[in-house]
């Protein structure tokens, strides 16, 4: 039996020594260890062996075993590295070469258009109010009767206003104008902010309006503000987001929460002033409105009106956004072409 474990070690180890891969060391592995290999095959037949012979050919048996083990080991970590550096080579990365182009996504040029207003505001000396502050679904309060709107006013039916079916009262706000009566109640002046944010009204949808779009607005109180001041923080807003060459107007305007009111037109990019469809002809286009806060605005939410006044504006981001781009029509900004976007 001594002789026959010799004999198989020896074949064993020229199996291995012959292996060419990780897949035929395995094959020997299974041929001489595993549980009907040739080695166990032989280490059954120990119990008709005597006492004596089982210790001398139990020992070799084991001992084969485990040079066996060590040497395929040995080998398997051989082929191990020579498959993993094939593989290595393979893969290798050439860092010297220019990388593959792949495209990211970029800000849309209304969120691009709102930063940039955002920014030229609080260089101003304006912050931004929270979202709780200029919500989306609002009540008509704060939309309409707390702006000073009256209850007959046309702003209010159905064919301008979205109203919410389960909730009386309860609306899409039309203006962002809401967010100013959020940001007074329960406060004290000064207060200077701007809202920025997304507004709803139903009417039809053409080059120059759409029923959802963005406004921001502005609001400043404080004791002695005049309309001086409130042309003062607008035309440097223009100056700074146009540019000095752009030539503006201010025009006599209502508006129920404000008194006086007036409309600031920038001259139209589309055609320099000589008039175009853009314009209906007229060579401007109107980006903002604003005035001074009607003082039952200000009584309304616990301002004494005797002893702080402000002004008030509201924008609209696409209509800026087109000025600024010579875009010509509001809807390609919500129609998600590539071939629109990409320009940006």
């Amino acid at each position: 039996m001594k002789e026959q474990l010799e004999k198989i070690y020896a074949n064993a180890a020229a199996d291995i020594e012959k292996s060419a891969s990780i897949t035929d060391l395995d094959e020997v592995r299974a041929k001489y260890l595993s549980r009907k290999g040739e080695f166990n095959e032989i280490k059954k037949n120990l119990k008709n062996l005597s006492d004596e012979d089982k210790r001398i050919v139990g020992s070799l048996a084991n001992q084969i075993t485990q040079k066996l083990e060590t040497s395929i080991k040995a080998k398997h970590d051989e082929f191990y590295k020579k498959e993993l550096d094939a593989k290595l080579l393979k893969e290798k990365i050439d860092i010297t070469l220019p990388g593959k182009f792949e495209r990211l996504g970029k800000s849309h040029p209304l969120t691009t258009t709102t930063n940039e207003i955002v920014s030229i505001f609080q260089s101003l000396g304006f912050s931004v109010v929270s979202n709780s502050q200029s919500p989306e679904v609002e009540t008509e309060y704060y939309n309409f009767d707390a702006l000073n709107v009256p209850k007959d006013h046309p702003a209010r039916d159905m064919q301008d206003t979205f109203y919410v079916e389960n909730a009386s009262n309860v609306i899409l706000r039309s203006q962002t104008s809401g967010a100013q009566i959020h940001a007074m109640e329960g406060k004290n002046p000064p207060i200077r902010i701007i809202a920025p944010g997304r507004v709803y009204r139903n009417e039809s949808v053409n080059a120059r309006k759409n029923n959802f779009f963005h406004q921001i607005e502005g609001l400043y109180v404080d004791k002695d503000i005049t309309f001086g001041d409130l042309k003062g923080v607008l035309n440097e807003f223009i100056r700074i987001y146009f540019g000095a060459s752009r030539p503006t107007r201010f025009r006599n305007s209502f508006f129920p929460f404000t008194e006086p009111s007036a409309e600031v037109d920038v001259q139209c990019i589309m055609c320099e002033g000589k008039g175009c469809r853009i314009c209906s002809g007229t060579g401007w286009l109107e980006i903002l409105g604003s005035g001074m806060v009607d003082p039952n605005v200000l009584r309304g939410v616990g301002i004494d009106p005797d002893v702080y006044s402000g002004f008030a504006f509201g924008m609209g981001i696409e209509r800026l956004a087109m000025l600024k781009y010579a875009v010509d029509d509001i809807r390609l900004f919500f129609n998600n072409d590539e071939r629109f976007l990409n320009q940006f």
